[in-house]
């Protein structure tokens, strides 16, 4: 059970001291029930709030990590590319050396 902790100021206390103050919290329960009930929804709403916009930074990460990803992909088959043109480069000028050594 939750302990409720009432503060009141001097003067209303002094003034609800002779009063029967069961009925008056059985009286203003409800009201007490719907400013609890608001507080908390404009929490969770602030709460939503912040989790929408950091799932939208996250979906900007996620599409500038995706663009990284396919430019690292084409750059790889480019370098690859290039290595296959050099060691194909290679070969050639090795079998030219090889060709006026010997002849």
């Amino acid at each position: 059970m939750s302990e409720i902790i009432i503060v009141l100021l001097k003067e209303r206390f002094k003034a609800l001291k002779g009063g029967d103050i069961n009925a008056l919290l059985k009286e203003n329960l409800p009201k007490v029930e719907e400013t609890l009930i608001a507080e908390r929804e404009n929490a969770l709403q602030e709460k939503i709030a912040k989790l929408e916009e950091k799932l939208q930074e996250m979906g900007s990460e996620i599409e500038e990590l995706r663009e990284f990803y396919e430019k690292a992909l084409r750059d790889k088959e480019l370098m690859m590319a290039e290595r296959e043109r050099l060691r194909r480069e290679n070969a050639e000028l090795r079998k030219r050396a090889k060709e006026r050594g010997e002849g």
